[in-house]
């Protein structure tokens, strides 16, 4: 009997499948590391995800590429049962040897890096958990496709079919567990808001500070900020397009120093917006304080330091403007003097 040639179907069916079966495999890895981190946080590992971006690239791959990859397998599979010689074209040959070496390849440099890291004493449960992880699944794939080279699952489709189901349970139940760490959709566009509403903030109080500094008085209503020279516009919130809620409060009166009883009068004020959630405690907005610090009186005690910290609904910040940390500009009639 001839051997079976490969046309182009076979060969971009075979091409495709493998494809998405390497990207479901890294995304699915990914996600399972994602969560081990979330888990299991690293103490010494400062950089964070604030709207969690890699889980959702590992989810929308999944979500696209393993069920192209049961699509395409099920094509290929549908081949051979119509064509029995087709088990034996050359692309089918490649692919799994392929994937069996990767495979196995795989599970050995994990298993190293293990009893490495062992004895170094190094081991933490992150770092075993993700080697179980990639162990796990990397033998799951050598021995799933070492029985499809020896034609076990061609003997045995309704063994086929039910791995199929079990795989795709696990990768659905993966997916659903990523939305119960990164929110909805809806919920993350929100929590997005919030935090556009938080940097808006910082800018305004950066700019009243500089009014204050360059006039010596706060300014009556933020419409005094705008500035057609510097091009800045006071910003709305981004959500509703309302603007953003300004008072001048009564001056916050301190000691003016540990020797002396005098008393300073600091120029206060409040910024106020209205908030979807609470402050997420990976919001970009946690990684750095307010541009004005909090006031501090004559034993370094803090008056009012909230941060950017918020729960739902409307959140007023109060800020109180300390002339030691932020003096008055020098005007024209000051140098002369």
């Amino acid at each position: 009997m001839d051997k079976p040639k490969t046309g182009p179907k076979d060969f971009f069916l075979w091409a495709g499948a493998m494809i998405a079966l390497y990207v479901s495999a890294f995304s699915l890895l990914a996600l399972f590391f994602d969560y081990i981190d979330v888990a299991f946080p690293d103490s010494l590992n400062l950089y964070f995800d604030p709207y969690s971006s890699g889980i959702r690239v590992a989810i929308a791959s999944l979500v696209v590429m393993f069920p192209l990859f049961l699509v395409l397998m099920h094509f290929i599979r549908s081949d051979i049962a119509r064509e029995p010689p087709k088990k034996d074209l050359w692309v089918r040959r490649w692919a799994l040897v392929l994937t069996i070496f990767i495979s196995g390849l795989t599970a050995v440099i994990d298993l190293i890096t293990l009893i490495n890291t062992f004895l170094g004493g190094e081991l933490t449960m992150q770092f075993v958990l993700k080697i179980l992880v990639v162990f796990l699944l990397m033998s799951a794939a050598l021995m799933h496709f070492l029985a499809d080279y020896w034609g076990y699952w061609n003997i045995n489709p309704r063994y086929a079919r039910s791995v199929a189901i079990a795989v795709g349970v696990m990768v659905v139940a993966t997916i659903l567990s990523g939305f119960l760490i990164i929110g909805t959709p809806s919920q993350i566009r929100m929590y997005r808001f919030d935090d556009q509403k938080v940097s808006d903030l910082g800018s305004i109080q950066s700019e009243i500070v500089n009014y204050w500094q360059t006039e010596q008085k706060l300014p009556t209503t933020l419409a005094d900020l705008d500035d057609s020279i510097s091009g800045f516009t006071i910003p709305t919130d981004p959500q509703t397009g309302l603007s953003y809620q300004y008072q001048v409060l009564p001056s916050l009166h301190v000691a003016g120093s540990a020797t002396s009883s005098a008393i300073v009068a600091l120029p206060t004020f409040e910024l106020c917006a209205n908030f979807n959630a609470v402050t997420q405690s990976d919001s970009p907005t946690i990684a750095y304080a307010p541009s004005l610090p909090a006031s501090v009186g004559t034993m370094g005690q803090d008056i009012d330091n909230d941060g950017w910290y918020h729960a739902a609904g409307n959140k007023c910040f109060v800020r109180s403007i300390d002339p030691k940390r932020y003096p008055p500009f020098a005007t024209p009639s000051t140098k002369s003097s």
